[in-house]
């Protein structure tokens, strides 16, 4: 046995850790919601993308839009309750229909609940001082730059096609990734004027589309249906699956069933079917005993919208009539036409709204300590960082760009980098001056070091100010800062859960921003302080330190952990073929470096649960490696066991055929020696004959 431990030690700790990464990947930590939790809208793209610009023209701009890579990423994080919403396009007036986001209706049971006919308008954006004169290359996704291909034309444009619309507008923005031959300097990117306000481009001209007519039609996914809500005097659509059997008139049939009850029809498309739904017909088929045999090789599904509230008389009859002819039938959402909201979806935005209004500050008598809470929440916040490291300079940036005031303070010298950003930088023996020209006070030091650094700020300097500490796991800071610092100093426990890869982009959409207000008297600063973030289209979540730190500690622990394993020793050598799984690896590794070892260590010491982490770590590896070891022995005796078996059974067949041959040989001689006894018979008799007949 020991053998085979040492064989495998190896492989089974990547397998261990792989395991741990792939069940971490498949379900990503979702912090979970509570009353205050903004409402969020899945669409397809990156920030500034037309989707978003539909999603605030639908919901406002109160709503929070999360990016995701592809619409299925869409479809699952309202699926699995990450988002409320999701925007998706479903047809093009130029460019037709979206076939992906039907087939994924059919693959997630998501409901629709409003629709928006969005007029796309494209802008030519640029960087800062650029001329169009000196524009040589256009870039954008290849059906935007089809529509401006008058405009690019009269003015001597190459098109130079790209993923998309906004992403070609963040490569711009950052002159990074651009096209062979493209630089900041001679390339415009295609795109909406949101685009260009998130990335900080200038839109030379608008609207240079050479077609006017260009809309695209977004649906509203959820998951709860709307369709009771309808008021009878809102106009309505329903949009339905179905398929129908390979028999003559068929679809005219189903058409009828509308028709005779004069309902509209606005639209109908047919789409293979797909492989769950052609799995289910046959099952169908075979419960039915239907004797026609199989199914056609190629099956098709039809998409209709009509022009009628579900519940509506006519229009259950018409979709009874319809499931007496179809095989499968699916109503996909019932909602109102031209961008109506209704029910629970008119109610939450309504909600938010009111709360986005409450938070302003009323009209009313001023002190004087009101007069001087309502200046700092109107002007510009004095932000001193303490800790100027990857995640104090990303942070610094973000507050600069949204108009606030920031300075730094650190042990080692950072002047450089505070002057490229424009901030001023003290050293560490500057504290008191440093703490006299800030309002609010970010803690971005390691854990192991968050007690020392209190204990020595000068409390007579942090009255009526706000402390932010922002470490990986929160209750330890928290009660730190509970402990040492004054009873009228403010105090905000965040985690923002942006990982060392995150830090440094310039965006940071639908990053998790986890928040507690545990002691707040100025709430009009705090609330100015969280709008950075919210500004930065984090996700906000108000939540206890304790909890945060209950759903995020092992989690961070575990990815860091098993980060260094895979980075000793060569564990992960450079290969030629990078797959899905060896990038998965590489990713968690440049993770893990990109924190320095006191980071690391800090998620250890002040997380309660570690060392049973690191115990269950140690028992999963023992219980791979027996399970391996075991499998490989196993697999060894069965080999050894069939070659014995195989040997006896040769020495079996040779002693066998031994046996035979004997007994052939044996039975040759009986054989010849009744011949000869039948001879000899012969002659005796025909001597007996001659004897009888001498002549």
């Amino acid at each position: 046995m020991n053998i085979f431990l040492n064989k495998f030690m190896n492989k089974s700790i990547l397998l261990i850790c792989f395991t741990i990464l792939a069940s971490g990947a498949a379900s990503p930590f979702i912090p979970p919601r509570n009353g205050k939790s903004l409402i969020r809208v899945a669409y397809q793209g990156v920030p500034g993308a037309y989707s978003d610009k539909s999603s605030r023209g639908l919901l406002g701009d109160n709503v929070v839009t999360v990016g995701y890579p592809n619409f299925e990423a869409c479809f699952r994080a309202v699926a699995e309750r990450e988002c409320d919403y999701a925007c998706l396009p479903i047809e093009n007036s130029l460019g037709g229909s979206i076939h992906d986001n039907y087939d994924l209706m059919l693959r997630y049971d998501l409901t629709i609940l409003a629709e928006h006919e969005f007029r796309v308008h494209h802008c030519f954006l640029v960087k800062e001082g650029v001329k169009k004169k000196d524009i040589k290359f256009a870039i954008s996704h290849p059906q935007a730059l089809a529509q401006v291909d008058g405009f690019l034309r009269a003015n001597g444009i190459e098109k130079v096609p790209v993923f998309d619309t906004a992403g070609a507008a963040k490569r711009l923005a950052s002159g990074k990734n651009l096209p062979e031959g493209c630089t900041p300097q001679n390339t415009a990117a295609i795109a909406s004027d949101l685009a260009g306000k998130t990335y900080g481009l200038c839109a030379l001209e608008k609207c240079i589309e050479d077609d006017d007519s260009n809309f695209t039609r977004f649906l509203l996914l959820g998951r709860i249906g709307i369709s009771q809500s309808i008021p009878k005097t809102t106009a309505s659509k329903t949009s339905i699956v179905f398929t129908l059997p390979n028999t003559p008139g068929a679809l005219y049939k189903a058409l009828a069933c509308f028709s005779l009850r004069e309902i509209d029809c606005s639209k109908i498309e047919s789409r293979p079917t797909s492989a769950s739904l052609l799995t289910y017909l046959k099952f169908q088929m075979r419960r039915n005993h239907n004797s026609q045999g199989n199914l056609p090789r190629f099956r098709y599904c039809f998409y209709l919208d009509f022009l009628a509230n579900e519940m509506d008389e006519g229009a259950q009859n018409a979709l009874h009539h319809l499931r007496e002819q179809s095989d499968f039938c699916r109503v996909l959402g019932c909602y109102p036409t031209k961008s109506t909201l209704v029910g629970h979806v008119k109610d939450s935005i309504e909600n938010l709204n009111q709360v986005e209004m409450d938070s302003l500050p009323a009209k009313r008598s001023i002190t004087s300590s009101d007069e001087q809470d309502e200046t700092i929440s109107k002007k510009q916040l004095k932000i001193g960082v303490i800790g100027f490291g990857e995640f104090g300079k990303a942070t610094s940036k973000k507050m600069i760009e949204m108009g606030h005031k920031v300075s730094c303070l650190d042990v080692t010298d950072k002047s450089k980098d505070a002057n490229e950003l424009g901030i001023e930088f003290y050293p560490s023996y500057l504290m008191q001056k440093f703490l006299k020209n800030v309002d609010v006070l970010l803690l971005s030091v390691p854990m192991i070091n968050i007690q020392d650094l209190v204990s020595q700020l000068p409390t007579d300097l942090l009255h009526n100010k706000l402390i932010v500490e922002i470490c990986p796991l929160s209750t330890y800071p928290k009660s730190v800062l509970l402990e040492h610092l004054p009873s009228d100093a403010d105090i905000l426990s965040t985690n923002a859960l942006f990982g060392a890869d995150s830090v440094t982009d310039s965006s940071w959409d639908g990053l998790p921003f986890l928040f507690e207000k545990v002691r707040i008297g100025n709430k009009m600063r705090c609330d100015n302080f969280l709008n950075i973030f919210i500004k930065a289209r984090c996700r906000m979540v108000e939540m206890k330190a304790e909890e945060s730190d209950s759903y995020c500690a092992n989690s961070q622990f575990v990815m860091h952990l098993v980060g260094r394993l895979l980075d000793r020793q060569g564990i992960l050598p450079p290969s030629p073929v990078a797959s899905k799984e060896y990038g998965a690896l590489l990713n968690v590794v440049e993770k893990a470096k990109g924190r320095n070892f006191d980071f690391f260590y800090g998620l250890y010491e002040f997380n309660l649960e570690a060392e049973e982490v690191l115990d269950k770590m140690r028992d999963n590896l023992s219980f791979v490696q027996k399970g391996l070891a075991a499998k490989g022995a196993y697999l060894a005796a069965k080999k050894e066991l069939k070659n014995e078996h195989r040997e006896n059974l040769m020495e079996e067949c040779k002693l066998l055929m031994r046996e035979v041959a004997k007994g052939v040989k044996d039975g040759e001689i009986k054989v010849d020696m009744k011949k000869d006894n039948k001879n000899n018979g012969d002659a005796n008799v025909d001597t007996k004959k001659a004897n009888k007949n001498p002549e």
